[in-house]
């Protein structure tokens, strides 16, 4: 997989970040590039996802600056930040389906919101076949929640993500609870998806099958910092103990 190493969509430059005495995010620096899967890795409560709320503005760092697409999202108007919203995808750990509402309704609901990106839709029936079609499901359309497998959530909600067409998608522990042919299915999926539609993602994992087939890059996070970066190979075979830790 090849991506623009000229072109950072994503640029943090040292992320602080603490509450009260716990210091999570000590200079943490990143570049996610155009067209590129990079894996993060780190131990629980490391920061991982204190330093994806930062990065849609969920959390107010205490110091750095998050760049996305050329824009500082610490700087920007509120309107300016749900528009920036819209290019940004986001795959929760647990699907986080809505129950009360059909798969349709579900994929429904990010174009009924951002209205902005799309306009007004009378029909919404195309766009919500299209990303249906894309995870392979669609003639789930009419089921609800309660009538998906875990592994057809994950790709229920991996549509809804699609849905606004994003250029950027954060992946939080996509494989986490599949079975391994499940997981293998998924992350078949989200390298389709990436070469088909040339996203840049961030994938936060445990699941170092899933880092070693999908990434181009890794970050492992330790300390609140980006301890070590490079390739599943690189990392792999290093000799730092520290590193190690995560390839047993």
């Amino acid at each position: 997989m090849s991506f623009d190493k000229s072109n950072p969509v994503i640029e943090i430059n040292t992320l602080r970040k603490s509450y009260g005495e716990n210091l999570v995010l000590n200079g943490f620096n990143m570049k996610l590039f155009e067209g590129e899967n990079l894996v993060i890795m780190g131990k629980s409560g490391c920061g991982k996802s204190v330093m994806i709320k930062c990065l849609i503005g969920l959390e107010e760092p205490d110091g750095g600056t998050i760049m996305v697409m050329g824009k500082n999202i610490n700087n920007l108007k509120r309107e300016d930040l749900d528009e920036l919203r819209t290019e940004i995808g986001f795959l929760f750990q647990g699907s986080a389906l809505y129950d009360s509402m059909s798969v349709r309704e579900n994929l429904e609901f990010p174009l009924r919101r951002h209205t902005k990106k799309f306009g007004f839709l009378e029909d919404t029936t195309p766009l919500v076949m299209e990303a249906l079609e894309n995870v392979g499901l669609a003639n789930a359309i009419n089921l609800m929640p309660n009538e998906l497998s875990g592994g057809m959530k994950r790709r229920i909600a991996l549509a809804r993500t699609l849905i606004l067409q994003p250029k950027i998608i954060l992946y939080d522990e996509p494989t986490t609870g599949l079975d391994p042919i499940t997981s293998k299915e998924i992350i078949l999926l989200m390298m389709s998806i990436q070469k088909k539609y040339n996203t840049s993602s961030i994938i936060i994992t445990h699941d170092v099958d899933c880092a070693r087939v999908i990434s181009n890059r890794m970050i492992l996070l330790v300390d609140g910092i980006n301890y070590k970066e490079g390739t599943f190979e690189e990392l792999s075979v290093s000799s730092d103990p520290k590193v190690r830790a995560f390839f047993k």
